[in-house]
């Protein structure tokens, strides 16, 4: 007989994550997770919240790599009962793959040439370091549908893995919130419905220079000094964003007859250089509610915040561009804009880390901000901790949403119950934070000692 495992609810949560819809969780809790040993199936006990009996199902992989329902018993009174059908179903014989002419979508088999690879598509896919990332976005690949026909080709090459990146990941956050997609045209990049309401998203990432491109493909990525990220959040970086934004504006996809009348989100990550993305959140404060803030302690140490109207951001040429994004003529029709700065390589490695994925013989510490929920507190608090099966990371964890005070549709914020929601009311930005929201973060992936 073989031996069935239990495997822990972060591993399941990767390989489940696009098989099971979203709703199922309306009205069941899931207990117990188990593998075989080639983890070519899957066991998933749960508890029907309605009848209070337990259920269980058999997952097992079909050709395209994705898990489906083999085997499904409901209605067992006890756990236990459960537990002894789990372990009989996993060790039949009649179990057998899924028959598909299908193949899987394979990210890791090369389609460019060598010159062509983005760096970070070379540490991802050859360095042992980064298994734990590669073997986490190979499982979301498989179920991910390529309208375009270029996925592909783009994800491994200079030019498209990072919006390629960013699009996975948002696939992910979007489904980890309970969505599910509608993929009825290749614009916008998603469209996603939670019990009958839909929302359309279009991705868009601040891009790398012509300049930096070419640096991807001589060395890492470097460091910039404080005085230097002060001086690029003044107009530089404000400017970069609104650029981005402003290329998805012209194609008003509002108009279209399938995005009318739905809530329409920009969701934007920053990529423009090395180590941007964690300390360019203060720009897209500034250029979308054209607002900046001061702050003093007054004597009995309480909190004063002061904010500060900006009306524009200069361009080296000179020219100068409007701020407050949701305040110009046609913004009205964007409800919301989703921010991350921790949406990168080191989540994917993180996600896979807790796990259990990757290789052993490397341990992820991680370090950085967050924001520190002392009313009084004008610093973000640190935090550092080792990546272990224990901890319980969420797609979401870092994600902000921007709303729009003058929308036509707004956002309704319960549609995205984990993130940071930011408003705007009386010249004020009101921010409704998680218990952990991190500013930014990073990985350091070290060789275990033991």
């Amino acid at each position: 007989m073989e031996e069935i495992q239990r495997i822990n609810q972060n591993l399941f949560n990767i390989y489940l994550l696009f098989t099971r819809e979203p709703f199922v969780k309306y009205f069941t809790r899931e207990l117990e997770f188990y593998a075989n040993a080639d983890r070519r199936l899957l066991g998933l006990i749960t508890l029907d919240l309605t009848d209070n009996d337990y259920s269980a199902i058999v997952f097992s992989r079909d050709k395209t790599m994705q898990y489906r329902a083999e085997r499904i018993q409901v209605s067992m009174k006890t756990i236990d009962e459960a537990r002894d059908w789990i372990h009989k179903k996993m060790n039949e014989d009649t179990i057998i793959m899924h028959e598909e002419k299908l193949e899987f979508f394979d990210l890791f088999k090369i389609q460019v040439t060598d010159d062509k690879l983005h760096h970070h598509f070379k540490i991802l896919n050859e360095l042992e370091g980064y298994q734990s990332a590669k073997e986490v976005i190979k499982e979301i690949s498989y179920h991910y549908k390529d309208i375009d026909g270029n996925f592909i080709e783009q994800f491994q090459s200079l030019n498209g893995f990072d919006s390629r990146l960013w699009e996975l990941y948002l696939f992910c956050f979007c489904r980890e919130e309970m969505f599910s997609f509608k993929r009825v045209s290749n614009v916008p990049d998603f469209i996603i419905d939670k019990l009958g309401q839909e929302i359309a998203i279009e991705a868009v990432t601040v891009g790398r220079a012509g300049d930096n491109l070419d640096e991807l493909t001589k060395k890492f990525d470097k460091l910039i000094s404080i005085e230097e990220i002060e001086e690029k959040l003044k107009d530089e970086m404000p400017l970069k964003f609104g650029s981005s934004i402003f290329d998805k504006m012209k194609k008003e996809y509002w108009k279209l007859s399938h995005v009318k009348g739905k809530p329409f989100l920009i969701a934007i990550a920053d990529f423009h250089e090395g180590m941007s993305m964690t300390w360019s959140f203060p720009a897209i404060i500034d250029y979308l509610y054209g607002t900046r803030y001061s702050f003093h302690h007054e004597k009995t140490g309480k909190l004063v915040i002061e904010p500060h109207e900006i009306k524009e951001f200069k361009k080296k040429s000179g020219t100068r561009i409007p701020a407050g994004f949701f305040f110009q003529p046609n913004s009205e029709n964007v409800s919301a804009v989703i921010f991350s700065s921790t949406a990168t390589l080191s989540k994917f490695s993180r996600m896979g880390k807790q796990a259990g994925l990757g290789s052993p013989r490397y341990i992820i510490i991680r370090e950085g901000f967050c924001y520190n929920h002392d009313e009084d507190a004008s610093k973000p608090n640190y935090f550092k901790y080792e990546v272990t099966e224990d901890c319980k990371e969420l797609w979401s964890e870092g994600i902000s949403i921007f709303h729009n005070p003058n929308a036509n549709i707004p956002l309704d914020k319960d549609l995205f119950p984990s993130v940071a929601h930011h408003e705007f009311r009386d010249g004020l930005i009101h921010s409704d934070n998680p218990d952990f929201l991190p500013y930014n973060s990073m990985n350091y992936i070290v060789k275990n000692a033991t």
